[in-house]
Order: C-alpha cells, then structure tokens, then sequence
C-alpha cells in the first residue's frame, strides 16, 4: 500500500506495518512506476482517467488512484494471492475452527447445501472458500467464476472463468452477470462465485433454486442476516421483473448455510457463525438460526485473541439427512459441552 512517494504499507499476519526506509525519490517517480505497470498490461492512467484497476500478469491486482483525486500523492494497493494450500487440519490448528465445526462443514459439502460465505475486506472469505472446494466429493462438474483468478481449486473436472474489464473506450466489457448465464448453459453441477457483488446475485439464486445444489459464493457483509438483505439488495438491481416478496422467498429457499467469518484486533481469522438459514417469519424477516458460534473471546498475555466455536444447541433442519446417509455425526454434537 502507497501513500504518497514517502509512505509504504503493508500486511503481514493480519497486521498493517510501514516499511521503513522504504520510499520514492519524488512524487514524479512514483507516477512513472505507475504508468510503466499501466503500461505493460496495456492500460492507461492519466488526467482524463486518474484511476487504474487491472490485473497483473502474475494474478495480483493493482488499484491506483492520482492527482487530484487523491490528495496525498499517487495512492497504489496491490494485492497478491496466495498460491498456498490450506488444508481443514490446518485450519482447525490456526483456531479458525474448532474440530466439530469443520466436521459439519464437511457433512453440509457431501449432502450439497448451498453456502454464502460473509466477512468484510480481508477476513479470509475466498481462503475459506477454496477450502470448502476440497471437501466436494469426486464426480461434480464446477463452474468456477471470479473477478480475478484467486480461488485455488484442487478437483478433477473444473470449469474456470474470469470477467474482462471493458477497454478504454468501454468495450468489449465481460461481466460476473455475462459468465453466469453461459455457465448454465454448460451443464454445471456446482456453481462457485468468487465474490457476489452486483446483479449477478440474482442469477445466482435461481442457479440455487433450479437444482444447482452445492453451490457456493462469498459476500461483504457483517452478520448472517446482513448477508441476507445485502444479497437481496444486490439482486434488486437486476432487470428481473419480479416483487420483493417473491424474491426474498427465492432467497430464503435458496441458501441453506451462511458461514461468518471475520479478521480479528490481533490479525487472526476466525469463523464466528455457522448458520442455518430457515424460511422467513410472518413479517417477512429472514429467520437464521446459528447452529455453532463464538463464544467469549478472551485476551491472552501477548494480545492474541482465545474463544472457540461451539455447537448453539440448535439442531439443523436437515438432520434426518445426515441420519439417513448414517453420518457418523449425532445429535450430541449440537449441543455444547459443559465445561
């Protein structure tokens, strides 16, 4: 992160740090680094356009803004993606998860639930969501679409898209609403969206409830039920004609589980909710019931946050599934243990 040619950022471990020593000669410098990575990926930035968003050649994506608009001098965030596997030990060791909570995540990908992955910027959303793609069993085609190639998908028969930014006359634009169309048209058994963010969401939804079980997304949103209305908001404003009812109706048949995830005041990743979404009630309000969530987080002596995920004592709707597939899950496991 560049503020200016006298202020570098960055994060590591969750954490903003400046790095020190580390600076441009002059603000005349920092606008040619600038320009030449516009320039390789055949782009532009300039007074007539002062913010460049694009792609680079290794997958990382470039934001930058320039005088005037940014006050401070040439304003650039980079964002590298991880190319690192992240396994459910793994994430269970980080404290992410706790060991019951991962084993329902992996009962919710074998019986095909339809999972909305919610967190703000940063929080780990599209980690989560390439771990989730490892526990789909073998036999599926995915159709995975993204703004920009993050995901990490490790299965057999995958289908991978991306959107294109239109071009400097505002052409030739491919948007996450265009790819999901074609998608399915291409036969998909599951649909994985790298981060719901416009009217896309609406086709989205129908995918879910036209018999795309499985399918997954990622959204900007502070709790389950935030994730529910900002959904709806998106899809709003696709040229769908149908009432609000109907759509919120649609929405609360098509997502069946709504994993919270949030980046914490020390720099860890934790899932907060897991939980169920169950119709709407009389006034219309989406009912969500969490089925494991956090409890207490306490402070350690060196800052570092403690709490774990604990079953709520709310059993999901689909346990018979899990009964009748004799999963070796009982009803036990949704009630928290006394400590």
């Amino acid at each position: 992160m560049i503020n200016g040619p006298d202020e570098i950022f960055f994060e590591r471990k969750g954490k903003i740090e400046r790095a020190e020593g580390c600076s441009f000669t002059s603000e005349d410098d920092l606008i040619a680094a600038v320009n030449a990575i516009a320039g390789s990926i055949g782009r532009r930035i300039n007074n007539e356009e002062p913010r460049l968003d694009a792609r680079l050649k290794d997958g990382s994506r470039i934001h930058a803004v320039i005088p005037p608009c940014s006050l401070k001098g040439t304003t650039v965030a980079i964002r590298k993606f991880t190319q690192s596997k992240i396994t459910m030990k793994d994430y269970i060791k980080l404290g992410a998860i706790s060991p019951d909570a991962a084993n329902f995540l992996e009962i919710c990908m074998f019986l095909g639930k339809n999972i909305l992955v919610s967190g703000g910027t940063g929080s780990g959303k599209t980690t989560l969501l390439s771990l989730l793609c490892t526990r789909i069993p073998k036999g599926y085609r995915l159709i995975v679409i993204e703004d920009a190639a993050e995901l990490v998908v490790d299965y057999e028969h995958v289908v991978r898209f991306e959107t294109r930014m239109a071009d400097e006359q505002g052409r030739y634009e491919v948007s996450m609403r265009d790819l999901l169309k074609s998608a399915l048209r291409l036969r998909p058994d599951r649909i994985i969206v790298g981060e719901v963010r416009g009217s896309e969401g609406m086709e989205l939804i129908q995918a879910m409830n036209t018999g795309h079980k499985g399918s997954m997304g990622t959204i900007h949103a502070n709790s389950p039920n935030d994730a529910l209305v900002r959904l709806e908001a998106l899809a709003m404003g696709s040229d769908a004609k149908i009432s609000e009812k109907a759509l919120q109706y649609s929405i609360a048949g098509a997502i069946d589980m709504i994993i919270q995830i949030s980046r914490l005041s020390d720099g860890s990743r934790r899932i907060l909710s897991i939980a169920e979404v169950r119709g709407l009630d009389k006034d219309y309000n989406y009912v969500v019931a969490p089925i494991f969530e956090m409890g207490n987080l306490v402070r350690g002596t060196e800052g570092k946050l403690t709490g774990e995920l604990r079953a709520s004592g709310e059993i999901p709707s689909f346990m018979h599934e899990i009964e009748d597939n004799k999963i070796p899950f009982p009803r036990a496991k949704f009630f928290a243990k006394k400590s």
